[in-house]
């Protein structure tokens, strides 16, 4: 019993100094699942879609969990109460409309920029057929980021890879896998080095981490296929894209989403 319970208290004093960070692959092959206990104090240039992203959990749960509504503003020293856990709004389901590719994407930004609430997509789980260039999941038309081979795929057990891992050479282009906007551009998540994360409507964010360069700005809306970093090896051992896409703040497989290539 003695040694059950130093074992726990031991497992969980190392979470504690780490910081309960969560990184893309967990090297001790243990996976973290949300954090629903403990706070955490809010640093400059931290949104509160980056801080969502580092404890496993939605952005607008956690923003409803502590009273914080669109467009999900935060400020240096609020304290974010990670035990308590919020509410994630309910979007009508709606026909997808003809030409999703070309709807405006949405604008949305956390602690460093104030911008308007955009209008919710509504949410469909039924794909359309792959193409060779893109696929429909959800209203939002999914294309691959880089063109090199997928070295790591998804894992959720074992060596834990919350996305896919794609080979490429330092100066590469990384390209928008969908619609959207940025709502993260930083180095301020342990693991990911240079990270770009886009929200594409209310379920759907993507990222792309161990960018050489970050091309594009926080607010900034942009589109499928445009080039919004260089590839590089920040954050990790060797040049790679590493890629994930979250609904509703759990990581799924982006190879379910992308067409076949």
């Amino acid at each position: 019993m003695f040694r059950a319970m130093m074992t726990a208290f031991l497992a969980v004093a190392v979470l504690v100094l780490s910081g309960c960070n969560t990184s893309a692959i967990y090297q001790d092959d243990l996976y973290n699942p949300p954090v629903y206990w403990g706070s955490h104090v809010v640093k400059k240039g931290e949104t509160l879609y980056r801080i969502a992203w580092q404890y496993g959990r939605d952005y607008r749960e956690l923003g409803n969990a502590n009273g914080i509504g669109p467009p999900w503003n935060i400020r240096p020293g609020q304290v974010l109460r990670l035990d308590r856990k919020g509410t994630i709004p309910q979007t009508a389901r709606t026909t997808a409309p003809s030409r999703p590719a070309s709807s405006p994407p949405p604008s949305r930004s956390g602690a460093r920029a104030t911008v308007s609430k955009p209008a919710a997509k509504p949410a469909t789980s039924a794909p359309t057929a792959r193409s060779s260039g893109s696929q429909v999941v959800a209203n939002v038309r999914w294309h691959w980021p880089h063109s090199g081979t997928v070295i790591a795929n998804f894992s959720s057990s074992g060596k834990v890879n919350k996305g896919i891992d794609i080979a490429g050479n330092p100066g590469d282009a990384v390209k928008a896998a969908a619609d959207g906007s940025v709502v993260y551009a930083g180095n301020g998540l342990l693991g990911y080095g240079n990270l770009i994360i886009v929200n594409h409507n209310e379920h759907y964010l993507s990222a792309y981490a161990h960018n050489r360069k970050i091309l594009v700005k926080e607010g900034e809306g942009v589109k499928a296929g445009q080039v919004i970093a260089e590839l590089g090896s920040t954050g990790t051992d060797k040049p790679k894209l590493h890629f994930e896409i979250r609904k509703n703040g759990n990581p799924v497989d982006p190879s379910r989403y992308l067409p076949r290539r």
